[in-house]
């Protein structure tokens, strides 16, 4: 217990001498570092912040130090997420990388893999993109069609991905691919990664309704993969798939980085709701519906970020199960209850896309609350959420 408390103190110390004041506010759109160098963030003071954390190891506190973590046990990781939440420092480092393959080729990568990128995502060099989605195999990825012919020592990809967030900024991909036609959909898929500078790779982004082009239509023409990029065993990248599904799902990389609400902070609005309420009411809140809606959703936030504080600390292992759909399911409900609940207090003024009339703020949460309908489908839809909750979590029989 001494050890631990001096950790906490050196920690403290630290983190007051090294976090900029200008990384201890509210993420602004925009600032935030997802790694490589193909769209930087805007704020110099976030790469100062992502140098001095790499350098510690503290992006990813909990990976071995040999793959550019600092090696923390449960309890000195928990010490310095109290002491990240308590100055309210932003995350260093976001990202696919870190938050989803990181985790994922820790478990299944071959040492070389790891040696290759672990590193390199804990220090923010690389910016990674998801090719799991396909435009006729969504929410049943199982169904996907893109292929990769065996040539020996390198795989031929051809085919397409949509929805790949972030494509046209990333330098690699983790992709799913078909390499048995003949097996079960759930069989014959495999698990590769390649760069986005490629041979052969092309991205389109799609224009969504807020005006943003966050994903892209994702093609692979003949794309020469080295077979040392296959990611645990040939036909068995379901597996790899799965795992890494349940690491986006948990929420933890949210609280690894010190953002203890993760999406559920970037929809906050610049006042409080009860505040807000009585600002665009003009004085007090009247309605008692309202009311009881505004606790009622403050009380949903804090019972959700306690049980991922809950779940860090009673894990004794490293890896997250399929209880993550349960975190996946309720944070996307409370996304857009929350959203909801803001048009409903702002009134007209919350359907505003553009104009002098409205507030920046006003705009910005106004596409927020168009975009977070997709919250519900993105990283698994609700219902596949709930299938997995009634067969992997409560033992439910199948229809």
């Amino acid at each position: 217990m001494v050890e631990l408390e001096d950790f906490r103190l050196d920690t403290r110390a630290w983190l007051e001498e090294n976090c900029p004041p200008g990384m201890r506010t509210r993420m602004v759109q925009g600032e935030q570092v997802n790694g490589g160098r193909k769209k930087p963030g805007s704020n110099p003071q976030a790469y100062v912040w992502l140098e001095r954390m790499a350098e510690k190891g503290w992006t990813a506190p909990t990976w071995p130090e040999s793959y550019g973590g600092a090696g923390l046990q449960q309890a000195e990781f928990l010490v310095l997420l109290e002491e990240l939440q308590r100055i309210k420092a932003r995350p260093p480092l976001s990202g696919m990388g870190i938050t989803m393959l990181g985790p994922t080729l820790l478990e299944y990568g071959t040492e070389q893999q790891k040696l290759t990128h672990l590193p390199a995502i804990a220090r923010g060099e690389v910016a990674w993109c998801q090719g799991y989605s396909e435009p006729g195999a969504g929410s049943d990825l199982a169904g996907l069609q893109t292929r990769a012919e065996d040539r020996g020592d390198h795989f031929l990809v051809n085919g397409a991905k949509i929805w790949t967030s972030g494509a046209a900024h990333a330098d690699w991909i983790f992709c799913l691919v078909r390499t048995d036609r003949q097996a079960p959909k759930h069989e014959g898929i495999s698990f590769l990664l390649f760069s986005m500078d490629s041979p052969g790779v092309s991205t389109r982004p799609i224009e969504m309704l807020n005006g943003q082009s966050p994903f892209c239509h994702t093609h692979f023409d003949d794309v020469k993969v080295p077979r040392e990029n296959l990611v645990h065993e040939l036909n068995k990248g379901w597996t790899v798939a799965k795992r890494l599904l349940q690491h986006e799902r948990s929420g933890m990389a949210a609280l690894a980085s010190a953002d203890t609400a993760g999406a559920m902070e970037r929809i906050r609005p610049e006042l409080p709701l009860p505040e807000l309420a009585r600002t665009y009411a003009g004085g007090g809140i009247d309605d008692p519906a309202l009311r009881a809606a505004i606790a009622d959703n403050e009380m949903q936030k804090r019972a959700f970020v306690l049980t991922q504080q809950r779940a860090v600390e009673e894990s004794r292992a490293s890896t997250p199960g399929a209880a993550t759909s349960i975190f996946k399911y309720v944070e996307a409900e409370y996304v857009k209850d929350q959203l909801e609940l803001q048009l409903r207090i702002r009134g007209h003024r919350g359907i505003g896309w553009e104009g002098n009339e409205f507030s920046a703020e006003e705009l910005a949460m106004c596409r927020l609350w168009l975009e977070a309908k997709s919250i519900s489908i993105a990283g698994g839809s609700n219902e596949i959420q709930l299938n997995i909750i009634a067969k992997r979590v409560l033992g439910l029989p199948d229809a």
